[in-house]
């Protein structure tokens, strides 16, 4: 496998791919057509993004924030008839005001989201776990519990959400999206029979990433040691950014190198992605490899790349 550095996420009833400072998003509309939407993002050779840890940081909020963007767009193509805007018919004010408006609802989004998730995988666990310190007086040991529980919440709500008929696809479009990635890293022409063919599971996937960030949690939070409850839990929230931080090069390491080190702590993420990553039709496929032409020469990579395939 050789490393494109081409990234990505499944969005409803689309793929959003990104290359460098470009990403694009490829939905199937209702009337069956694939609609591309191609943006630029600032450009990522900024200093933040040279130095170690800080650039996982940067990446991670960055990632949210375009995740979030690409989400709301594939959503607005299947809004109900009465709730669609028809922006051609507003004014040039009308279209500003909208559009401040969108972002406002998506700032507010992102934020709710954020506050539910440390809630849900972070708060939740540690609050759980304090009914331990009675029969166990390692907060070592307390802090691997706290972990296994953060773990099991995680893989019970992805085990609830995947019955969902609209996760379901979802997952399928995610599917969609590594099998067009590794297909490329493979040095296969970018067609729907090599993509079919091409494995659904990858090492710089977001579960991969997720897990990551718990297990590196449990390390972490071992350290920190405060006698008062909310200090301690205002602690471990605060250290999360640098827990994604740490999580990212991993991830990073691990999409550019193939080592036994790498690769053992590779296996759990993959593992669970058979629950978030299933195999697509050949019309998720499809909008996968338009998602990948707006943004990335895959002929020119290939060529490029001919004798290290």
């Amino acid at each position: 496998m050789k490393y494109s550095g081409i990234g990505g996420q499944a969005v409803m009833e689309g793929v959003m791919m990104r290359n460098g400072n470009k990403y694009a998003v490829a939905v199937r509309t209702p009337d069956k057509s694939i609609a591309v939407d191609v943006k630029n993002t600032k450009d990522i050779n900024d200093i933040w993004h040279k130095i170690p840890i800080i650039r996982g940081m940067v990446s991670f909020i960055d990632s949210l924030v375009i995740g979030l963007s690409t989400l709301m767009y594939s959503a607005s193509f299947f809004e109900d008839e009465e709730d669609a805007v028809d922006k051609s018919k507003l004014s040039e004010e009308e279209l500003k005001k909208l559009e401040k408006k969108e972002k406002a609802e998506m700032g507010g989004t992102l934020v709710l989201s954020f506050v539910l998730a440390l809630g849900i995988f972070f708060a939740l666990p540690y609050f759980i776990s304090l009914g331990l310190n009675k029969y166990i007086e390692s907060q070592a040991l307390i802090a691997l519990i706290e972990g296994l529980i953060r773990i099991g919440i995680f893989i019970g709500y992805i085990v609830m959400i995947s019955h969902m008929d609209d996760i379901k696809r979802t997952f399928m479009y995610h599917g969609a999206e590594h099998k067009c990635i590794n297909c490329i890293e493979a040095g296969k022409p970018l067609t729907v029979e090599n993509v079919r063919t091409a494995t659904r599971f990858h090492k710089r996937c977001g579960t991969s990433f997720i897990f990551i960030v718990f297990i590196i949690s449990v390390f972490v939070f071992m350290f920190i040691s405060f006698d008062n409850t909310w200090v301690k839990l205002i602690a471990r929230l605060l250290l999360i950014p640098v827990i994604a931080g740490i999580s990212y090069e991993f991830i990073r390491l691990a999409g550019r190198h193939e080592n036994g080190f790498v690769n053992i702590f590779s296996k759990p993420g993959l593992w669970l992605q058979r629950l978030t990553v299933m195999e697509p039709d050949d019309d998720m496929i499809e909008v996968g490899i338009a998602s990948v032409e707006a943004v990335f020469d895959w002929e020119g990579f290939i060529e490029e790349n001919m004798e290290c395939f």
